[in-house]
């Protein structure tokens, strides 16, 4: 008879001590712990039973917590990680999954498709719709690209400063667009995003490319506000540059000798040894990307910095037999190539700036222009060729933005680190300042931001005796109707201070306004609040560049009640359209060869999951 198995001590809480348990040791009643035992497990439905294989014949019902929330986890994986819904038929995976949990049922790949990720993906998207309906304003950004299946999809992201003074970015959408990208097509697309995502009322402005489609489409949908892409218009004027036949005739001579050095075995080996024997860094060379004019700039740059052993490799005897027509560039041509290298750093530094993942705001765009352009101004003894380069590029710079040289100089106005105007003249600025003045007493204040304001320009407390005093409660302060506990306002700032109590009955009977209380009252209104914010505002210190403008807000939303409100408008339009054309390289992991056959929907709804996730 077997003996009897008794249940493992309750100090054990793991599952498997379902299945477990020990015997009694024979001098004693104690458990002998040295050794567990299997149970005889009997076959009932409701029992879970272990294969031989140490796998689960019985397995959680699909609709049970535990089940959903694996199966939610393995939505996530696959959209944040970009992996094919075909994963969960995988040998390795499934092994894995049971290995970590056996009773889990792992769902198909066709419940995954139709159930799981539409499911997270309908769950997101209401979180971003909530998020957008509490932003102030939205700021689009808007780029179409074609799929390695010759799929033409619209890209679709959202710019807005929440209530904690975040500048949040969301992708909205990635639709195919069969028909062709005209104006009039990409504005109906754009009109109806605005109504799926309801930010219709939202006052939306719309970032793109310089594309005349897209101008178009901005016109045609009925934007307040179309602001063309920076980089672009950066990558445009540095295009202009490139194509100067001087230029471009030095470009093709560099391209040829890396193409052929990343070419040729021998001549790529030869340039390795003279790295080494030269002690130079041992980089590969460079070549260019013709829409890209900074890897224009990046090619020439690395080409000068591997100069002495290019020149080594292709003199050598080695590469001389394969190819004896290719020459090294002269004296004077090294020359030049330097001389455009360091004309054009500032164009690809504030390229670079611009293309940051944290989105530079439009306030940037006015000083870069000014600095740039006032860079490309000749100097005595520069070369012709760098003399017609810098007028090339600035000649194109300062034809861009000249009907929105009003918006970006009110923009950069309420960046606290760009707000002197140092670039504008005396009357420019006091019109700038003017403007906003006259658009912030014509804004509706936030809710959260007008009892501030009528504490902080409240007409006066009554200040009476200590009696009268008594009659609010000694915790409290009485400030033009508002009450405060001692020591907190109503957004965990300090209350105003008390009006001093005055010096005799006298004073206090006809010291008021009335008769020799000093200034004449000035009449509350919004109007004058505005233009006494703008006064404050403009004599507070300047933010370092260095520094995050929102910070600053958030720390002075209260203290500048009206101009906080603008600064929410302007501050969330995003200076270049990147942020779309960032998708594309998200979409290229998940349109590839081996997923083609992906539909649209499912290609929009895991590049929105992918980018939308992590704020969930």
């Amino acid at each position: 008879m077997a003996e009897h198995i008794n249940p493992a001590p309750s100090c054990l809480k793991a599952d498997v001590w379902e299945h477990f348990g020990f015997k009694k040791k024979k001098e004693s009643d104690s458990l002998d712990k040295t050794m567990a035992e299997l149970k005889k497990l009997r076959r009932d439905p409701k029992q879970t039973v272990l294969d031989s294989d140490g796998g689960c014949s019985h397995k959680f019902p699909s609709t049970s917590p535990r089940s959903q929330k694996i199966t939610e986890s393995i939505a996530y994986f696959i959209c944040q990680d970009f992996r094919p819904y075909s994963v969960v038929e995988n040998i390795g995976f499934r092994r894995m999954v049971n290995a970590m949990e056996p009773r889990y049922p792992v769902p198909t790949r066709q419940h995954l498709t139709k159930v799981c990720v539409p499911r997270l993906y309908a769950q997101t998207k209401a979180h971003v719709k909530a998020s957008l309906g509490k932003a102030e304003r939205v700021a689009l950004t808007c780029d179409g690209w074609t799929s390695r299946t010759t799929e033409a999809y619209v890209t679709i992201t959202a710019h807005f400063i929440n209530e904690e003074w975040e500048l949040v970015t969301y992708v909205l959408q990635t639709r195919d667009m069969p028909e062709s990208h005209t104006g009039r097509n990409l504005a109906e697309h754009l009109r109806k995003a605005l109504a799926e995502w309801e930010i219709t009322e939202k006052d939306p402005v719309i970032v793109t490319d310089n594309a005349s489609n897209m101008i178009i489409a901005a016109e045609e949908a009925a934007f307040t506000l179309h602001v063309k892409c920076y980089a672009h218009t950066l990558n445009l004027a540095a295009q202009r540059a490139l194509k100067i036949t001087a230029v471009a005739r030095l470009l093709g001579r560099v391209r040829r000798i890396v193409n052929f050095s990343r070419r040729s075995t021998t001549a790529n080996h030869m340039l390795k040894e003279k790295q080494r024997l030269l002690q130079l860094p041992e980089h590969k060379l460079m070549t260019d990307v013709v829409r890209r004019w900074n890897s224009a700039h990046d090619m020439l740059e690395r080409f000068l910095e591997q100069q002495p052993a290019i020149c080594a490799a292709l003199l050598s005897s080695e590469v001389r037999k394969t190819e004896k027509d290719l020459c090294t560039l002269t004296e004077s041509d090294v020359t030049t190539a330097e001389e455009i290298v360091s004309a054009m750093k500032p164009m690809k530094e504030a390229t670079q700036y611009m293309s940051k993942e944290k989105t530079p705001t439009l306030s940037v765009i006015a000083p870069l222009q000014d600095t740039l352009i006032n860079g490309l101004k000749p100097i005595e003894g520069e070369s012709a060729v760098i003399k017609e380069m810098k007028a090339a590029m600035s000649g194109d710079l300062q034809k861009r933005y000249i009907d929105l040289r009003a918006t970006l100089h009110a923009c950069s106005a309420m960046d606290p680190r760009f707000k002197s105007l140092p670039f504008l003249t005396e009357n420019q600025r006091q019109e700038v300042y003017d403007g906003l003045i006259a658009e912030a007493q014509d804004q509706p204040m936030p809710s959260e931001l007008s009892l501030w304001s009528v504490v902080e320009e409240g007409t006066g407390t009554c200040n009476g005796s200590a009696d009268d005093e008594g009659m609010a409660s000694e915790e409290e302060t009485v400030d033009d109707g508002v009450r405060f506990k001692e020591g907190e306002s109503s957004q965990g700032q300090h209350p105003p201070p008390r009006n001093p109590k005055p010096s005799c009955p006298l004073a206090a009977l006809l010291g008021g306004e009335r008769y020799g209380g000093g200034a004449q009252p000035k009449t509350n209104t919004q109007e004058n609040q505005a233009k006494e914010q703008m006064a404050r505002y403009k004599e507070a210190d300047l933010l370092e560049v260095k520094e995050d403008p929102l910070v600053w807000w958030k720390e002075h939303q209260y203290e500048y009640s009206l101009l906080s409100h603008l600064a929410k408008r302007y501050l969330c339009i995003p200076g270049t359209s990147v942020s779309s054309e960032r998708v594309f390289s998200t979409a290229g992991d998940i349109v590839t060869a081996q997923r083609s056959a992906l539909l649209p929907d499912h290609v929009d709804q895991i590049i929105f999951l992918n980018k939308n996730l992590k704020r969930m």
